[in-house]
């Protein structure tokens, strides 16, 4: 197992290319000539050799390196190609400021506005501000049931306003059809929750 002072000091020689020095559990340290340093994991996908980059040296020491191959390593035991979860957790993060369903509509909203009109754009806003965030804005947009959502409808229905309740519900699902195309959530909850309201008459 390397030591940061064996890091610090490994080197390549001028006629190699690369200089490779072994860790542990596949982790090795990867030195070129011209002195910089990159951690790597090496594993084994579809039978074949597959390598992750982990960071590069003195940024990421070696007890950090250990843990991020210890990570990877995880992900692989349940199935789950390493280098595509870092990829998707990259994706997710570039997508939006967070993934609450407060984050999420946020988002939505600012993504949509420049196509809606200005009463359409007011009126989402207001659906979200005044009848999902008060109760669910701060619940991560994927653990939130079907139930929970019907639960904050209700109360819309309970103030005789059976039409603006599926108007809420319309905009709850903009929402998540957003949260599931940035990775917020697996589903849509929405569409399980229609027939479970009141009926209005127009």
């Amino acid at each position: 197992m390397l030591t940061d002072a064996e890091c610090k000091n490994a080197t390549c020689p001028p006629e190699k290319k690369r200089a490779r020095l072994a860790c542990s559990g596949g982790l090795y340290l990867e030195i070129s000539p011209a002195g910089s340093k990159r951690w790597f994991w090496k594993y084994r996908k579809d039978g074949k050799e597959a390598r992750m980059a982990l960071g590069s040296y003195p940024d990421v020491g070696a007890k950090d390196a250990r843990k991020a191959r210890d990570a990877a390593k995880l992900n692989k035991s349940d199935g789950i190609d390493p280098v595509q979860a870092r990829q998707v957790e990259k994706l997710k993060s570039s997508v939006g400021s967070g993934d609450t369903l407060a984050a999420t509509a946020g988002d939505w909203l600012a993504r949509g506005k420049p196509n809606w009109s200005d009463a359409h754009y007011v009126r989402e806003s207001r659906n979200i501000t005044k009848d999902l965030n008060p109760y669910l804005g701060k619940r991560a947009i994927g653990d939130i049931l079907p139930i929970e959502l019907l639960a904050v409808l209700q109360k819309v229905e309970e103030r005789g306003e059976l039409d603006v309740a599926h108007r809420v519900l319309m905009t709850a699902h903009g929402v998540w059809c957003h949260a599931v195309a940035t990775g917020r959530a697996t589903i849509d909850i929405t569409p399980s929750i229609k027939k479970a309201l009141k009926p209005h008459i127009r």
